[in-house]
């Protein structure tokens, strides 16, 4: 077994200079991080415990109505608050959907959103191909056993993570083609309940690193997995999550996480859906979908928002806005059932959605 350094930090700015240090891994409530290192996925050196941090345990009012959650959060403590409860029971269902009791007093605001994307390939380090673990070694999910694995997202030529201001990876991408292309190739999903909650919401993820403090967009916090699937999300090295904001929602009264799984609980989602609408009496003046169980993402069906707005929710316009999604799917042989899948998911979430939140 191979010796891991242990800290405690005292405070942030503690936090950072150990965390910037190579093999350095922040620790919360540990639930998926352990898995990880029990595995030999994950081998750090150094694990840098953030949970004694002052503040960081914390949920605040903003100024106009908004929360701030601090990272060290616990997700049972998180979904039982009265304030989300109250404005945010779309967040509140999410993160009641996810895991077991027993996890969620354990687990973080930070460490949920830190979770690694599902894949028993990459779990099992008996795979050699896999390219999250091994980049450039292939994806063994694409011809093994793919039934939990992303419709949509996957091909490395549609993320702009992947190529947005950066012309060696657009020179890499065009001189590798198809088969560069397969060889960046990754189908796990991200298996967070509570980030789709969040895309969903608006939030914001605040972090700050060895250059100090940014703001990143719940919506692009993580990452497809285009040229650098070893990346799950778009923090720089050395930056820890602090906080989420979630800014004042119009979604409150009209919301719907439904997560369709193999068993009632414990269990990760096939497909899951955050529906959110701010309803005029019968029509949508604005609608929020977001899509769990699908890709390495939290994956935001903007068709079907904009297809729904401005419009009643009779059958006809849900089965549209619904079929509109799903025409740029990938499936493979194991999970082609989730285009169907998903689309049932979305008609169910929203009809429900408009239904109201129940007393």
């Amino acid at each position: 077994m191979n010796a891991i350094d242990y800290q405690r930090a005292p405070d942030l700015a503690s936090a950072v200079r150990a965390n910037s240090l190579a093999g350095s891994a922040i620790i919360g409530g540990g639930t998926n991080l352990l898995d990880l290192m029990k595995g030999g996925v994950a081998q750090p050196v150094r694990l840098i415990d953030i949970t004694r941090i002052a503040g960081l345990d914390q949920i605040t009012t903003l100024p106009g109505g908004g929360l701030r959650i601090g990272a060290t959060v616990r997700n049972s403590d998180l979904a039982n608050h009265a304030l989300v409860r109250e404005r945010y029971p779309l967040l509140s269902q999410a993160l009641l959907a996810g895991a077991s009791a027993q996890l969620r007093n354990m687990a973080t605001v930070g460490g949920n959103l830190m979770q690694r994307t599902r894949c028993h390939y990459f779990y099992d380090v008996v795979y050699a191909e896999c390219n999250k673990r091994r980049p450039g070694s292939g994806c063994a999910a694409q011809q093994g056993f793919n039934r939990m694995h992303a419709i949509f997202g996957a091909d490395a030529r549609l993320d702009p993570n992947a190529l947005a201001g950066s012309t060696a990876a657009a020179a890499a991408m065009n001189s590798q083609g198809d088969a560069g292309a397969a060889h960046s190739q990754c189908i796990a999903v991200q298996p967070s309940d509570m980030s789709v909650g969040l895309a969903a919401l608006d939030a914001t993820v605040r972090v700050t690193g060895p250059n100090g403090d940014r703001l990143i967009a719940m919506e692009h916090f993580h990452r497809l997995p285009g040229m650098t699937p070893e990346r799950d999300n778009n923090l720089e090295p050395g930056e820890i999550i602090t906080a989420v904001d979630l800014p004042a929602s119009n979604f409150g009264s009209h919301v719907r996480y439904l997560k369709i799984r193999d068993r009632a609980s414990y269990a990760f989602a096939l497909v899951s859906v955050a529906a959110a609408l701010d309803m005029d009496g019968n029509r949508v003046r604005s609608a929020r979908i977001v899509l769990g169980g699908v890709a390495h993402k939290p994956w935001r069906a903007a068709s079907v928002e904009q297809m729904l707005t401005g419009r009643t929710l009779d059958d006809a316009t849900l089965a549209q806005a619904a079929a509109s999604m799903v025409r740029e799917a990938q499936p493979y042989p194991g999970n082609a059932f989730k285009v169907t899948l998903a689309q049932r998911a979305v008609i169910r979430a929203v009809r429900e959605a408009s239904q109201g939140v129940p007393a």
